[in-house]
């Protein structure tokens, strides 16, 4: 006897068309009731529960607005819901045609009255609600979405007004430079854009040296300079400037006296 295995999942392409073609019903239905009426309500309710995989597809592209997922899907439900009030099947438009402009409005209204925290000018917001209802209604006329040139020619603007809106209307929040971005062990944006110079402290450290040098007699400057730059011995420094080794030993001793006493006095 064959062993018994568990039913498969309908591929996705099968029940896109499953539930394209149950909304066709729906409407169908939907047109000869009266609105208001249990029946007209049940088929209604019917249509939003089809059609809800659409609303999470749409939501989803707002991820990284780092908003609670479970609202923007009840905000993009009320697209959803406004949809199906205004959807006509008689135009010869598939209903996830019409309706996508209408959920993904909904929800950059959502992002746009509600969480918006970095300043955005008056005038630019103003104009990014007409740019953002130009192109709601342009990607239901054509279809698809409309170009940058043809929302400017909708609505009588230049094509870098139109790009000024659409930048600022993705400007939401403004995050820390020390915030840890999204996914575990990712670094902070503060991270991202340096790092601490390990010669910082050097640099410091050698400007301090040089001022405090230049405080010192010349000849302790020029022995400082034979023993640690030329990389002399007391011995050849003796030889160099023509005294005993002990009193070129005795001046950098003083030598390192000074600069400590000057360095405490820096501090």
């Amino acid at each position: 006897m064959p062993a018994s295995t568990a039913p498969q999942a309908p591929p996705a392409k099968s029940r896109g068309a499953d539930t394209r073609a149950l909304t066709q019903v729906l409407f169908a239905q939907l047109k000869d009731l009266l609105p208001g009426t249990p029946e007209h309500t049940r088929v209604r309710a019917a249509l939003i529960e089809a059609n809800l995989p659409l609303v999470r597809y749409a939501a989803a592209r707002f991820r990284s607005r780092n908003e609670p997922m479970e609202d923007v899907v009840q905000v993009g439900t009320i697209g959803l819901i406004n949809a199906i009030d205004r959807f006509d099947p008689e135009r010869g438009v598939q209903f996830p045609t019409f309706a996508m402009p209408t959920v993904v409005g909904e929800i950059k209204r959502y992002f746009r009255d509600n969480v918006r925290t970095v300043h955005v000018p008056r005038r630019l917001h103003e104009l990014w609600v007409q740019v953002t209802g130009a192109t709601e209604d342009l990607t239901t006329a054509f279809g698809r979405t409309p170009t940058t040139a043809e929302i400017a020619g909708r609505l009588r603007i230049a094509e870098d007004e139109v790009l000024a809106c659409i930048e600022a209307g993705r400007s939401y929040h403004a995050t820390s430079l020390e915030a840890a971005q999204e996914g575990d062990g990712m670094p902070g944006l503060l991270d991202r854009l340096g790092y601490e110079d390990p010669e910082l402290d050097g640099v410091e450290h050698r400007d301090l040296v040089r001022h405090l040098l230049v405080q010192l007699p010349e000849r302790e400057q020029r022995i400082l300079l034979l023993r640690y730059y030329s990389n002399l011995t007391q011995s050849q420094i003796s030889a160099e400037l023509g005294v005993s080794q002990m009193h070129v030993s005795r001046l950098l001793a003083r030598s390192f006296a000074r600069l400590r006493s000057a360095n405490r006095i820096e501090a």
